[in-house]
């Protein structure tokens, strides 16, 4: 393995952790919720560590480009699907999440194919971080509160609304400096 491709296998790995995710979070055994929220946990954290390593390295690459926003949409759609199925999570942040992260997605590809930049901006790079933890906090949630909704899923839904927010105001911006162009 060449370091060059490091940051690429550490993508794949989060896309093979969505199947694996799914499965966790059905297992019937106590440890149920520990083992999904690790899943979890560790594929985000992949998120960071990859674009780190292919910056730091400078092996920045088209496949990566592609792949990360894609293995992140599918992470964090599989998660907010599954708690929202469980009753964990109200389905307007989940929506709100989702859409947001398909039309932006869209938007991206297509001002691509134009040559047109979108660079991610602070508030969304704050937005995942909100995401991610939400949702991590969330799938913990059985395991740490031991009733259905406990101090953990408050603070979890509470946050997730945050999350849901900022994807709103960031899809907002980035509609709105993408149409310029449509």
């Amino acid at each position: 393995m060449k370091k060059q491709d490091i940051p690429n296998i550490l993508t794949w790995l989060r896309v093979a952790a969505v199947p694996a995710l799914w499965v966790a979070f059905f297992l019937p055994m106590p440890s149920a919720a520990w083992v999904c929220a690790a899943i979890f946990v560790a594929a985000s954290i992949t998120d960071y560590i990859d674009g780190h390593l292919a910056r730091l390295w400078q092996v920045e690459s088209s496949l990566g480009r592609v792949l990360d926003p894609v293995a992140d949409k599918l992470l964090v759609a599989c998660a907010l699907l599954l708690l929202v199925e469980d009753k964990r999570v109200a389905v307007i942040p989940a929506l709100v999440i989702i859409c947001r992260e398909i039309l932006v997605s869209g938007l991206r590809e297509y001002l691509a194919e134009r040559q047109i930049p979108m660079p991610v901006t602070t508030l969304a790079k704050y937005k995942t971080a909100a995401q991610m933890v939400a949702i991590s906090i969330l799938l913990f949630a059985p395991a740490i509160d031991g009733e259905p909704y406990g101090l953990c899923h408050v603070a979890g839904s509470a946050l997730l609304w945050v999350a849901a927010i900022l994807t709103f105001v960031t899809g907002y911006h980035y509609w709105r400096d993408g149409s310029k162009h449509l």
